[in-house]
């Protein structure tokens, strides 16, 4: 059927793109794709028209051809020739290889990892490139396309796979939940998370590489903080929020921020936002309590949190009929009436999910994406390797181990203050 084949839409757009947008038609181009394969095809389809000024490179090209590229591509090269305008490589140039003659990277192929692409771009966009813009050109699968290969759902499920590397460190981020790798996905892909281009986009990962790189690198200081006492205080300077007190609750594995401020309602708000706030520099100066409001506002979080972890432990009893688990259910119990083609692994796998749902021992967010995910497949409904793989994507087996699906324990416990920080202005 391959063989019939001779007409490439994709392949047809890109030297479209290539003669007529300005941008392409007159700077150094790096192109990235995923297969030596591909960067053949791509450079034997290319050289008819750029003959003489495209350069191939794969992990098959010696050093004579890598000399080539520092010559042509690298900005700081001893001796720059100007034999080749265009680069065309797979992931081996990703890494250790400035490449800053160029200010334009395109990625004929997205990754299955959204995080190479960062790493692409990271070989132009350097400290002394002499470009005050970088250009970014993605090609992304059609809708049709991803509805069979699934790249999106796959580099979602390749994060999760990432943050699972770190353990109880993901979990310490957020309530009772690992990280959203969906939201993070879209970050990953966000034009100003792409171009860095000064003001970057803060994601979790942040937070979790200075976990893990403080834990490795200074074991000493990672321990005194692990054993601060509880109910840590402190100030700091804010003038956006000044007047503000932010307190970080916990309860079993359930974690909650509140910010209160005199005469408003304290107002529950996300770890990020927390972090940002939190967020110092060694030597940032702290400022003294204000004694005379501190302890009301941290009375008003706190009775904030105690109705917020009250309602999260009678929800699960007081569920309604229009709860995204008890939706999921429903499908889930339709798929179980027909598991032929389903092995027993998977067959065990629905029944982890649906104890889970009728336990309430999921996170809220990730059942409501989950039935979103589900809706989508519309008459594929029917098909239960259809609803398994939305299943396995968006509610990975780590979800029903015990110290993520035992929502009691996240609930019950005993209530601790763990740190508070004032604002001031």
């Amino acid at each position: 059927m391959w063989g019939d084949i001779h007409h490439d839409p994709k392949l047809l757009k890109f030297k479209n793109e290539l003669s007529k947008n300005p941008v392409l038609k007159k700077n150094h181009l790096i192109i990235f794709t995923e297969s030596k394969e591909t960067a053949h095809y791509l450079y034997k389809n290319l050289n008819d028209e750029y003959s003489g000024r495209i350069l191939l490179f794969t992990g098959d090209s010696g050093e004579t051809v890598r000399d080539r590229v520092i010559e042509n591509f690298n900005a700081r090269a001893r001796l720059k020739k100007d034999d080749y305008r265009i680069l065309v490589s797979t992931e081996v140039l990703a890494e250790g290889v400035n490449l800053h003659r160029a200010n334009v990277v395109i990625n004929y192929d997205i990754p299955w990892n959204p995080t190479r692409m960062m790493q692409r771009v990271g070989r132009i966009n350097r400290i002394d490139t002499p470009f005050n813009v970088i250009y970014t050109f993605n090609f992304f699968p059609t809708t049709q396309s991803n509805d069979q290969i699934k790249l999106k759902e796959v580099a979602e499920a390749k994060i999760n796979a990432f943050l699972t590397l770190f353990g109880g460190d993901a979990e310490l981020l957020t309530e009772s939940e690992p990280i959203d790798s969906h939201e993070l996905f879209d970050r990953l892909l966000s034009k100003k998370t792409i171009e860095n281009d000064g003001e970057e986009e803060v994601s979790e990962l942040k937070y979790l590489s200075v976990i893990k790189n403080l834990r490795e690198n200074n074991p000493d200081l990672f321990g005194e903080i692990k054993y601060l006492p509880k109910k840590a205080r402190t100030a700091k300077q804010n003038a956006d929020f000044a007047g503000s007190l932010i307190t970080y609750f916990r309860r079993g594995k359930l974690q909650k921020f509140f910010m209160a401020k005199e005469d408003v309602p304290a107002k529950e708000i996300d770890f990020l936002t927390a972090a940002g706030l939190f967020e110092c520099g060694a030597d940032e100066r702290k400022e003294k309590l204000p004694r005379k409001t501190y302890y009301d506002l941290l009375d008003t979080n706190k009775e904030s949190f105690i109705n917020a972890t009250t309602m999260e432990m009678v929800e699960p009893q007081s569920r309604r009929q229009h709860d995204s688990s008890e939706v999921i259910l429903r499908i889930l119990r339709a798929t179980m009436k027909n598991t032929k083609k389903l092995t027993e692994e998977q067959e065990l796998y629905l029944k982890k999910v649906s104890t889970q749902l009728e336990e309430g021992g999921l996170p809220k967010q990730t059942t409501k994406k989950t039935l979103k995910a589900l809706k989508e497949l519309n008459e594929g409904l029917m098909n239960p390797l259809k609803v398994l793989a939305v299943l396995e994507i968006y509610i990975p087996k780590r979800f029903l181990e015990n110290h993520y699906a035992e929502n009691k324990s996240a609930v019950l416990g005993k209530r601790e203050v763990i740190l508070s920080l004032c604002l001031k202005g």
